[in-house]
Formats: C-alpha cells, structure tokens, sequence
C-alpha cells in the first residue's frame, strides 16, 4: 500500500505540470487583459506602458518559465481585478465551494439511497419504472435551467428561500437541490443495477435460506456490497461537485471557487484563472486518491501493488 501510496502521489507532478501548461496557453491566446484594464481613450504609449509593468511583452517562453518559476514559490501573481494575491483569493473562496458541495451531496444521497434500494427490491414494478424515469428525467434537465426554475418558483413566486447569495442555511437549500438532483439521479440508477447484480448472488439466497430477514438481508449483506461502484460514482461526482460547480454558482451567485473562475475567465484575469485550475487540479487527484483507499476499506480483497 506505501509502495502505491507514493507512485501515486508522485504522478501528481507531471500532472500539474501539464495542467499548468494547457491553462497558460489557453489564457495566453484568449487575448490582451490590458485592454480591459485600460478605458477605451487610453494611449497606446500607455497600454505598452501597462503591459511592461505585467510582463506581458514579453516572449510567450519566457512568460511561461517565470510563471513556473513563480509558481514553485507559491506566487500565482497578482490578480488585477481585486489587486491581491491569486492563491490566497482563492483559498479564500474554497470553504464556500466545500460548503456547497458538502450540502449538494448529502442531498443526493439522501435522495439516491433510499430510492436505488426501493427500486431494486421492486423491479419491474410500477413504482420501479417510475423511480427510473424519474432518474432518467432528473439526469436530463440542465441544472441551470433546474435552479431558475427553483428561483422563480420558491424564491420569486412563494418567497420561501432566498434568491441568491450566501449567509444562512436557507440560501443553500436551493443551489444543493439544484447540484444535487442530478447525481441523485445517477447515483440512483447506479445503486439499483448493483444491488440487482448483487441480489441475484449465490450468498444472498444462502442468507435467505437461512432464515434471514429481508431488511437483513439488504442492508447487511446486499447493500454494503453493491457500494463499490456507488463510491466510484462519487468519487468522481465530489470532483465534479468542487470543479464544475460553475454555473450553478453563477445562477445563484454564491461566492465560491466557480463564481470567482467565470468571472477571472471573463475578465482575462490570468493570475486568478491559473491560480483556481491549479486548486481544482489538486483537489480532483486527491479525491481519485481517498476513493482508491475507500475501495480497500469496503473489500478487503482488493489488493493495490
């Protein structure tokens, strides 16, 4: 387990390494961000004098290697929107982000567990096309069009949540149903072809012969070894929930990591832009990680060398 412990970690450099290169290029060719610094008057013996100051006139090679440089130090530059730091700006927006995905996911959960089992024990039945559909339904809708939906309805119409922003829990009710609903509606699917593989198991009818009870049954024998496949369904979902969050956090604008990234990408803020990737890139590989090791815990079988 050591041995895998650090062939993985130590794959998170090139990695990175390659991540950084793809953000920088990208922001590098979306364009000038002195034109947006500057007033539409401004000379251009100014704009030249900007863009020394930045660096930016510099050759793309050498911006790149200072900004690696830079980077092994811990220094993402100077975001020009909020004229401070990019790393601690954006440090400063994850726990909002954590917050909301923490809510996201325990109401998928909730949502998907009882629903996948339900569905599973009642096959082919009708409340088992419905649950199914309903995934399928839940899965389709755009989670955009899903949280103007939720504003207009329960925050607009009935007044029941707040329309945006971030302070109490009530303002997270909304964003969470709007993230959430869409991995409750594959973790539900998910849940349900598992146990149906798992049930049909030479262990579970043994259980059953021996007089075990239903509920027995499920929850100790069935469930607990259906969940690998749901835990690598949200390993990949929290990813999501912490890197993809964007638009979600837009619509409502919560103050997290994705409303922060839409408007540096906007504003051609290279420093916060790169900054935000970076984070994001490290959280995604180390939630890949704690997912490998949740495998390991829930089947003692498996064996990483």
């Amino acid at each position: 387990m050591k041995k895998y412990l650090t062939k993985r970690l130590l794959q998170i450099i090139p990695v990175l390494f390659i991540i950084t290169f793809v953000v920088f290029v990208l922001v590098y060719l979306a364009g000038d961000p002195v034109s947006l610094m500057l007033p539409e008057d401004a000379s251009e013996a100014d704009r030249e004098a900007l863009r020394e100051a930045l660096g930016l006139n510099e050759p793309f090679v050498y911006q790149y290697f200072h900004f690696l440089s830079d980077l092994i130090s811990g220094n993402f530059g100077t975001s020009f929107r909020y004229n401070q730091e990019a790393l601690p700006l954006v440090l400063e927006r994850l726990p909002a982000t954590f917050e909301l995905a923490a809510a996201s996911m325990f109401v998928a959960t909730v949502i998907a567990i009882p629903l996948g089992i339900y569905s599973a024990r009642k096959r082919n039945s009708f409340v088992d096309l419905f649950i199914t559909g309903g995934s399928v339904l839940g899965k389709a809708m755009p989670n955009f069009w899903l949280g103007i939906m939720l504003i207009l309805l329960l925050a607009v119409n009935y007044q029941v949540f707040p329309v945006s922003g971030r302070g109490t829990i009530f303002h997270m009710v909304l964003p969470a149903i709007t993230l959430g609903t869409g991995i409750a509606a594959e973790m539900t699917r998910l849940i349900r072809s598992s146990m149906l593989e798992i049930l049909n198991q030479d262990y579970i009818r043994t259980a059953k012969s021996k007089g075990a009870s239903e509920t027995s049954v499920v929850f100790k024998h069935a469930f607990r070894n259906s969940l690998i496949p749901v835990v690598t369904i949200m390993g990949l979902q929290i990813s999501h929930l912490v890197s993809g969050a964007l638009i979600t956090e837009t619509v409502f604008s919560w103050p997290g990591l994705g409303l922060l990234l839409v408007q540096a990408v906007n504003g051609r803020d290279m420093a916060v832009v790169q900054a935000a990737v970076f984070i994001i890139a490290i959280l995604v590989i180390l939630v890949n990680l704690m997912t490998d090791l949740v495998y390991r815990l829930l089947d003692p079988r498996i064996n990483y060398s």
